[in-house]
């Protein structure tokens, strides 16, 4: 007879052999996973392989307790997000700079040839494609999260939708490095496209215009399930960082580890020994595009050797190394029905095109912006004309000019005038079209402006330029919601938003606006009052005015009051900050609605003030400082803002310009740099007394 000892012995022998299997199910189904989504080479049937899924689903089903997220059977199922989170870019995702012709790709060449002169390099083409970039990282080899690039430093939680990927692995192959980042990009194949278009057309759905916005929109479901039912697919173009692990010496190579670790990068990639051979790789792209299977708008070109790369670095939000050669615009032919004048937030008069609809390179468009008068004038464009429109980088629709036959015609419409298209016959003035105002032009400026800041065309576009991501950041508050509480009369200036609190029975009463979304926006209206006064100013709209001249005034001026009452030779005094940029703010802030619009704001608990010289000075300018490893003391995140507190730099990459590199537990790649560039390294107790002394005598 058995013992109690015999039968646990039992159990626990069925518990290894179970999870034994579990785990060689596992490795087999991501191993065919990687062969039929990643390499296009299946070894097993469609059969076999679901024969393989349904044996580890049984047993995981038995032994939950073996379940883990990395598992082939956790890529759907997971129940829809209430609303996505962000994610910071621990290394931000910069944007592309463009080019349009061989002459311009020579002249970015020429600008990055001088910072690197005759050292020995080569060039790596990739296609751009045409979709949603992604940053996915992965620990201990297993897919830990995902984001999408958001504003390059902090994007949308996307894990669980990033999960549904077939070509996304869940778990890597040995050899990859203890923690990495993986960039990609997301997209649709063109087959997946119609497929999907013909589902939404016969259940009555509107169609999507393209293969990008069609990726954007599965990608951003709440539900990753309907995520899971599409085509999606992703190419891996770079590793975005890396700790507890060596890196290639270049770009090609680095693509190569990529595949070895089982990620899917492009095929079509190429290596160029020289700028001609990346001329003539864009050329033969041009040739071939339509019978690629998956939408690109142009090829990025990049330095191969990464030592290279990052000497080099970034201006502003774009790496020198790199640039994207974009195609030809695709052209179309339509008419031209009507000009219309639009009002922008900061009163801009924008003209726009009203046309016949046109389907142009697979995007259907019946309207086109026309700049200002003079660009129309410029192109002759006239109402009534045939005209060539193409999509401008294969996204903006612009209007290229009259067909020949239009422009011969002798009963063609006169040029558009905007005064006369503007002018109030009874006054005998030009007059804005959404509230009757007179309309201004500065001097030497072409364009007419609607100096009423309560103009209600104005008004909308100010409430969701206030609310946005750049300015006071009210999650929640982004352009449908605030056209619909603007349509009913909730807001009807930036101030008014403020006064939500009270009226919170109205928000419910809007439609799909539910107790928990109305919470939530009420909440981050009121966390919004915490904003530094950097993000007000920007967030008030002023013309000419962006986020980093916001920086600049406010650290000048250090209050609202202070700015509101600068005189023009005040503002000019300020770098960056020329007789437009201060004629611009010093009218903004003498029109009494918009003064009334401030006080309201003020009134509402809104009066922000620049944080003051630290006591401590600026005791680590000129010193730049790179992180490694983990701290105990200080996460990251608040030792940057420490280190920047004191006038130092924090980067993300060692590069010559590093001072110092900080060393933490588990430190990466970047400390075996460090030490081939000759870096000093420091402890985390060493830059704690950094941080804690207000001199330092090194």
């Amino acid at each position: 007879m058995a013992t109690e000892t015999d039968l646990a012995s039992a159990v626990m022998d069925d518990l290894e052999q179970a999870k034994a299997r579990i785990e060689e199910l596992r490795r087999e189904l991501n191993r065919h996973n990687c062969l039929y989504y990643v390499q296009d080479a299946p070894e097993i049937s469609d059969a076999e392989y679901d024969a393989l899924m349904r044996e580890l689903k049984g047993l995981e089903e038995a032994h939950p307790e073996f379940i883990i997220p990395a598992s082939p059977t956790q890529r759907v199922g997971a129940a829809p997000s209430a609303a996505f989170g962000t994610i910071s870019h621990p290394r931000p995702l910069l944007s592309l700079g463009n080019v349009f012709n061989d002459s311009e790709l020579r002249a970015w060449y020429g600008r990055i040839s001088k910072l690197i002169g005759a050292r020995a390099h080569d060039f790596v083409c990739e296609y751009k494609m045409d979709g949603l970039a992604v940053a996915v990282t992965y620990e201990n080899g297993v897919l830990v999260c995902g984001a999408t690039r958001g504003d390059g430093a902090t994007g949308e939680d996307i894990t669980q939708n990033l999960r549904t990927i077939r070509s996304l692995p869940l778990m890597v192959a040995p050899g990859a490095p203890k923690r990495f980042e993986v960039r990609g990009e997301v997209f649709l194949p063109k087959s997946g496209f119609e497929k999907l278009n013909c589902e939404r057309a016969a259940q009555g759905m509107a169609l999507f215009a393209n293969p990008r916005n069609a990726a954007a929109g599965s990608l951003r479901q709440l539900d990753p399930r309907v995520t899971a039912s599409r085509a999606l697919d992703i190419y891996i173009y770079a590793l975005g960082w890396v700790e507890g692990g060596a890196v290639p010496d270049t770009h090609w190579e680095t693509l190569a580890f990529l595949s070895e670790l089982g990620f899917k990068t492009n095929p079509a990639n190429a290596l160029a020994r020289s700028l001609d051979d990346a001329a003539t790789f864009h050329a033969r792209s041009v040739a071939m595009r339509h019978t690629l299977p998956y939408e690109v708008d142009g090829i990025v070109v990049k330095i191969n050797q990464m030592a290279l790369q990052e000497e080099l670095g970034e201006l502003g939000r774009e790496p020198r190394w790199a640039v994207a050669y974009k195609f030809p615009a695709i052209q179309g032919r339509t008419v031209l029905k009507e000009i219309r004048v639009s009002i922008g937030r900061t009163g801009t008069l924008n003209p726009y095109a009203v046309l016949e609809p046109v389907n142009v390179g697979g995007v259907t468009i019946s309207r086109a912006t026309l700049h200002n008068e003079d660009d129309i004038r410029r192109k002759d464009i006239r109402e009534g004309d045939s005209i060539f429109i193409q999509r401008a980088g294969d996204v903006i629709p612009e209007i290229v000019g009259p067909t020949p036959d239009a422009a011969a015609r002798l009963d063609r419409q006169a040029p558009f005038d905007m005064r006369q298209r503007l002018m109030d016959v009874d006054k005998g003035i030009p007059v804005c079209p959404a509230c009757g105002a007179e309309v201004t032009q500065f001097a030497g400026e072409v364009m007419y402006y609607c100096p009423n800041a309560a103009c209600p065309a104005q008004s909308l576009e100010r409430l969701i330029h206030f609310a946005s991501r750049g300015g006071m950041d009210i999650e929640g508050l982004g352009e449908k919601v605030a056209a619909m509480l603007f349509e009913r009369g909730l807001v009807g200036d930036v101030a008014d938003i403020y006064a939500l609190k009270d009226r919170r029975q109205a928000l419910l009463e809007v439609e799909r606006m539910g107790e928990k979304m109305v919470d939530n926006l009420l909440r981050a209206i009121e966390q919004s009052k915490a904003k530094p006064l950097t993000c007000l100013i920007n967030a008030l709209g002023i013309r000419h005015v962006g986020e980093e001249t916001a920086e600049l005034i406010s650290e000048h001026f250090g209050s609202l009051d202070a700015l509101m009452e600068a005189g023009q030779t005040e503002l000019e005094a300020i770098y960056s900050v020329g007789p437009r940029i201060a004629e611009s703010i010093g009218a903004f802030f003498q029109n009494p609605d918009n003064r009334r619009i401030v006080e309201k704001l003020k009134q509402a608990g809104l009066d922000p003030r620049a944080a003051p010289p630290s006591s401590e000075g600026q005791v680590l300018e000129g010193r730049e400082f790179v992180i490694t490893g983990r701290l105990e003391n200080l996460s990251r995140e608040q030792a940057e803002a420490r280190i920047k507190a004191l006038g130092g730099v924090a980067k993300g990459d060692v590069s010559k310009k590093t001072s110092y590199l900080v060393v933490g537990a588990d430190p990466g790649s970047k400390l075996a740099k460090a030490v081939k560039l000759g870096i000093k390294q420091i402890d985390e107790a060493e830059l704690l007394r950094m941080l804690s002394q207000t001199q330092l005598g090194i």
